[in-house]
């Protein structure tokens, strides 16, 4: 039996959808005979917390003091303040913007020599490190280098292109560039590189690297759905769950909903900027418009699947985000429901199909309220038609498991099939 450690930022109690990859493969890496750890702080500090059981012995999770920085939104923190007050909570929040690669490099300082002890006591022959953040990867050059064992980046968002990033900012645009300072110790020293989309595994090919780069797209486990209950309401119900990071903007979609019929209802679960919801009140939704604070990962697929449609929002950022709606659908949105998607973007205007359910993708935002009646008007016979059986297959991580072959192999382990 091969035995892997999982160094991951983001893991229970953390929560967020941020959580759900690392967390699966902590959960789903053993089916394949492997051994796994997972080293992780003992609390990230981040913006959000799900207590939820994770279904995984503790033992073989180490957890390890975090010194740096908590998780904040600076924008929230700023709204509302003027003149000096401004001007202190910007200069409080100025010092994490200085650490390089990013603001959680201070875990690096408590976390390596209890990475080389879980190395040592374990016999562990495998890390694998799972970013965000960047800086993670750290961890597995200096596994390798003093411990001489395989190395696994796994890379979730773009290391040196992230869609996240305000690169119109000079600040931003400067701060990027020394992301190459964690892509090349990847590129040059890593055993193998796997990248949740097309777009960040090629961007990874471009530095040569040298092991063998691959793709582990992300999926869906529609065990995690059973049970919920869809109630059909007197209005046309449509649901958007998350943070909004970066260029995330809810105002088109609202504008669309105030000129919408006044059977359509928007509920956002999660953060909602304080600035956005100032906003909004001058559009007089009223009761149209219900927000929820952050919710645990249960109870927003509860309410994912309590709901007519899902709305996923993503800024038009050209090829930057090329390919990451893709695994936003798969991460999130989708597998929850089955139900019609609205995604909207500020780009362009088109529907289509994705795994059986109407998509749309809007702009001007008055296209995505012509898409809220029709689809209230079958949402009765929608919801008692069988779902596409092959669909459901394309979309589960059940498809996703043969790319992870070529990464066990690699390990040295025996498929167990």
């Amino acid at each position: 039996m091969g035995k892997i450690l999982l160094c991951a930022f983001y893991f229970p109690p953390a929560g967020g959808g941020g959580v759900q990859r690392g967390l699966k493969l902590a959960q789903q890496l053993p089916a394949f005979g492997i051994e796994t750890h997972v080293l992780t702080p003992e609390d990230p500090r981040w913006i959000h917390r799900d207590e939820a059981d994770i279904g995984i012995d503790e033992a073989r999770v180490h957890r390890v003091r975090y010194i740096g920085p908590r998780g904040r939104r600076p924008a929230e923190e700023l709204y509302g303040l003027h003149g000096l007050e401004r001007l202190t909570r910007k200069a409080a929040l100025t010092p994490r913007r200085l650490l390089i690669p990013d603001e959680n490099v201070p875990w690096l300082l408590t976390a390596a020599a209890p990475l080389l002890r879980v190395l040592d006591e374990e016999g562990i022959d495998t890390v694998v490190t799972t970013s965000p953040p960047n800086s993670i990867h750290f961890l597995g050059a200096v596994a390798k280098l003093l411990r001489g064992v395989r190395w696994v980046a796994d890379i979730r968002d773009s290391i040196v292109a992230n869609h996240e990033r305000s690169i119109q900012r000079p600040l931003v645009r400067a701060k990027e560039q020394t992301q190459r300072l964690v892509a090349w110790p990847i590129a040059r020293r890593a055993d193998a590189i796997v990248a949740v989309t097309e777009q960040i595994a090629s961007e990874m090919r471009s530095l040569h690297p040298h092991g063998s780069v691959s793709v582990i797209a992300n999926g869906a486990d529609f065990d995690d759905f059973s049970g919920l209950a869809y109630k059909r309401g007197d209005r046309f119900r449509i649901t958007h769950t998350g943070s909004f990071f970066g260029r995330r903007d809810p105002r088109p979609f609202l504008s669309a909903l105030a000129r919408a019929d006044s059977v359509v209802q928007a509920r956002f679960v999660g953060d909602f900027r304080r600035a956005d919801l100032e906003w909004a009140r001058g559009l007089d939704l009223g009761d149209r418009l219900e927000l929820e604070p952050f919710a645990p990962r249960r109870r927003a697929l509860e309410l994912q699947r309590n709901s007519d449609a899902l709305l996923l929002l993503l800024p038009d950022v050209g090829e930057r985000g090329r390919d990451v709606p893709s695994a936003k659908l798969y991460e999130s949105t989708l597998p929850t429901t089955m139900r019609p998607l609205l995604r909207a973007s500020i780009a362009w205007c088109s529907v289509g199909e994705t795994a059986s359910c109407p998509m749309s993708r809007c702009r001007p935002a008055s296209a995505i309220a012509s898409v809220a009646r029709p689809a209230f008007a079958s949402t009765q016979s929608y919801s008692k038609r069988s779902a596409d059986r092959a669909a459901l297959a394309r979309l589960s991580r059940a498809a996703v498991r043969p790319s992870l072959y070529p990464l066990v192999r690699m390990l040295g382990v025996r498929l167990l099939t």
